[in-house]
Order: C-alpha cells, then sequence, then structure tokens
C-alpha cells in the first residue's frame, strides 16, 4: 500500500462520492466494485461500492455509486449517490430519458464517453458550470477487442489523483487472468489508452445563477396524492414515443439497397420491428412489398438482422454522431395506402 493521499473534496458527511450512469451491459457495475476496491485496498481509503438497477437486461439504465471516506470516518450510509463530485457516464443518449447530471456542484466532473466535443456535449446535458471530460471508450474498446468500462475506469483513474494508477493494472490482472488471461493485455492497454486520451473543458457557472437542487430518481411521476381524478391515463403506453438508441453499445446494421433482395430474413429476426416496409409494383406490375430501410429509433442494436441477411445487405458498422437521425426513415408507416 502506497502512502496514504488526502481526498481533495469532501462533503458535510466527509464523503468523496462518484455516480456512475449506464446501461445493462457495459460493465457499470463490474466498474464501481473495481474502482472501491483500488480505493480501499491500494490507496487505504475506507470505501463501498453498491449499485441501483431495474430489470437485469441489456440497455436497461443501471447506476453504481461509490463513496470513498478517511479511516476516521465510519461508512454508515448506502443511499444513492444524490450530490457526487464525479459523475461517469457510460452511454451519452442516456441524458435523452435520465437526467445524468442531477444534483452535480458547479466544480464536478462529469466524464462523457462520446466523440462530441465539451460545448456540444453542455448543451446536449443542458449543464449549466463545471468540468466535461470525454473520452471515445467505445471507439477504444473496439479497436482493443475489450470492454467499454475498461476505458472508462482509465478516464475515471485520470479524474481521481487519490488512487494509485499502478495498483489499479494490478487488480485488472488478478480479476481476469485465471479465466480469462487472453483478455489480460487488451484490457491493460484499453485501460490505458482511456487514462491517456480524456480531453477536458471546464464551464464557469454564469454569474448570479446556482446549479440546480438534485432530483430523485426513485420517485414515481404519480401517487395517491398526484394520481389524475378518476385514475385517468394520461400517458398510454405505445411503441411510437419509444427510443431504443440508448440501448446500442457502439454498433449498428447499416442498409444496403443495391444487395437487399427484399426476403424479409432481417424482419422476421428483428425483435423491435425496426424495418420500414412498402407495398410497390415489382418489374411486372405485380403488387410486392419493398424494403425501405431501418427506423434507428428502434434499432438497439442487437445485429440480429446483419446474422440473417443472405446476402450482405446488412453490415455492422460503427455508430457515429448522428448516423440514426441521418439515415432514419421519416414514416414508421405508409398511411397513404
Amino acid at each position: 500500500m502506497r502512502e496514504l493521499t488526502a481526498l481533495p473534496k469532501q462533503n458535510d458527511l466527509g464523503f468523496f462520492e462518484i455516480r456512475l450512469e449506464s446501461i445493462g451491459g457495459l460493465g457499470a457495475n463490474l466498474a464501481g466494485k473495481m474502482l472501491a476496491e483500488a480505493g480501499v485496498v491500494g490507496s487505504g481509503f475506507n470505501g463501498v461500492s453498491f449499485s441501483s438497477y431495474g430489470s437485469e437486461k441489456k440497455g436497461s439504465p443501471v447506476k453504481a455509486h461509490i463513496r470513498f471516506c478517511d479511516l476516521s470516518t465510519n461508512i454508515r450510509d448506502t443511499t444513492p449517490v444524490e450530490r457526487p463530485h464525479i459523475v461517469g457516464i457510460f452511454h451519452e443518449n442516456l441524458s435523452k430519458t435520465v437526467n445524468v447530471v442531477s444534483g452535480i456542484y458547479e466544480d464536478s466532473v462529469v466524464l462523457v464517453n462520446s466523440t462530441k466535443t465539451p460545448e456540444e456535449l453542455k448543451e446536449k446535458m443542458k449543464l449549466l458550470g463545471g468540468t466535461i471530460a470525454v473520452v471515445d471508450a467505445t471507439g477504444i474498446s473496439l479497436e482493443e477487442n475489450n470492454r467499454v468500462n475498461m476505458a472508462m475506469l482509465g478516464g475515471l483513474f485520470r479524474l481521481c489523483t487519490f488512487l494509485d494508477f499502478e495498483h489499479m493494472k494490478g487488480i485488472i490482472r488478478k480479476s481476469l487472468e485465471k479465466k480469462y488471461p487472453q483478455a489480460v493485455d487488451p484490457a491493460l492497454r484499453t485501460f490505458q489508452r482511456g487514462y491517456d486520451e480524456v480531453q477536458f473543458r471546464t464551464f464557469e457557472l454564469p454569474e448570479g445563477t446556482a446549479m440546480p437542487e438534485p432530483t430523485r430518481w426513485d420517485i414515481p411521476a404519480l401517487g395517491y396524492m398526484t394520481q389524475p381524478l378518476g385514475g385517468m391515463i394520461t400517458n398510454p403506453g405505445n411503441s411510437v414515443l419509444k427510443d431504443l438508441s440508448i440501448s446500442r453499445q457502439g454498433m449498428m446494421p447499416h442498409f444496403d439497397e443495391e444487395k437487399c433482395i427484399h426476403c424479409a430474413a432481417c424482419d422476421t429476426a428483428c425483435p423491435d420491428f425496426c424495418f420500414v416496409w412498402d407495398e410497390l409494383p415489382d418489374k411486372k406490375g405485380r403488387p410486392q412489398m419493398f424494403l425501405q430501410g431501418i427506423d434507428y429509433q428502434y434499432c438497439k442494436g442487437c445485429l440480429k438482422c446483419v446474422v440473417a441477411c443472405p446476402t450482405e445487405a446488412l453490415a455492422s458498422e460503427r455508430e457515429t454522431d448522428g448516423y440514426g437521425e441521418q439515415h432514419r426513415v421519416a414514416h414508421r408507416f405508409n398511411w397513404a395506402n
């Protein structure tokens, strides 16, 4: 164990708090546990890590919470982290449905897995002030054939200067070498690149404004005091308003119309009815259904359609900024017919 380093910031209870915002399948829960282990075993702090999530499936929102404190302070609090000093956002599109920057201080650091600029992310997340750190964790993990959480861990260690970087490498090696020895070197490279490739930009809080108060994520919108009269359902469940883009993990299907034979094998395999069809005459004038493209609002990137396609009209490609919006089919159905 190295000589103990003081925590850079602490709240009224003596805690330095970190919150990880993610989706199921990106490894935020494991990243939180490894981060806490590095702080407790490697740097000599008291620490705790725990997660909160709904259904255990890929694409569902996940929050991991980590607390550190000096050895003189006991941790008796396992409530969710509402005022984090650091927020790690594993998927930038979570900001569409989750207030990922809830409760941050004006000097908090928000680490985002993205290829966007800090200025673009500030506007997207409606951030008033603070420091935005950006790392392309998805791109790094794809290039190194590893996991997003290793790149994000590297970025988090860049922010947590009180943690021992070399000790974390030992934790990664210990966690993988017995069951997955072939994954050790890619994981270490991914971790190192995440540490090295973080970019920062600090935004001063405008004069006369204050950071918003934290919002409770676990309180239902409707209760016995707020339920509409007569039990009216004001927002019925439907498939038109859903947006599955936050479930994608870096790859998505690309449609090549010239190779398509309109066999519908992709539509049969798709679990979310992403493919848009239109009835048009064939070469002999007979009506036939022709594939028009993919509505990426409904695509969660499972890539089952790529496997099912017999002509390679669908290929797996890296998702880039705005790709889904630019190539999205405008209308779910051809209502004129």
